[in-house]
């Protein structure tokens, strides 16, 4: 569960290191908390050092320390039990920065996002994440259509 004032780390290559939360847009079944797939919205607390040589190629580095961005949540400690009793947690809480549009500041993705987040309509976050956890309606034992 993220709420005001939770640090979360960006594993976007947008140039943010770290993000504290300052608002959690339109979630009213949590009162205010965020989860996966919510969106936020985020103060850069830690940036990538911006080289004076790497001026000429700053599309790299799209954020500096202290803008206000919007985010959505990827990855989050609150143990999730899922309907088929099985309980997902990640190590730290984590989110990739988005732009006005919505869309993803940066073009990759470092480390494991949620399965849940394909159900929240970020199916890009997934498809460009480079593992992905189990998803919800994965199954340990799959039924075989075909006998032996």
């Amino acid at each position: 569960m993220i709420g005001l004032k939770s640090t979360l780390n960006v594993i976007d290559n947008s140039g943010a290191l770290l993000v504290e939360c300052v608002n959690v847009l339109k979630n009213k079944v949590n009162n205010g908390w965020g989860g996966v797939g919510d969106e936020i919205v985020c103060v850069v607390k830690r940036a990538r050092p911006i080289s004076p040589g790497a001026q000429a190629v700053s599309n790299v580095l799209k954020v500096r320390r202290g803008d206000v961005r919007r985010a959505v949540i990827v990855r989050c400690r609150k143990p999730v039990r899922r309907p088929d009793g099985r309980v997902v947690r990640f190590d730290d809480n984590a989110a990739v920065l988005l732009n006005n549009k919505r869309e993803m500041l940066g073009t990759r993705l470092g480390g494991v996002v949620s399965a849940d987040l394909r159900m929240k309509g970020w199916g890009k976050i997934v498809s460009l994440a480079p593992k992905v956890s189990p998803s919800r309606h994965h199954s340990r034992n799959p039924v075989r259509s075909e006998p032996f």
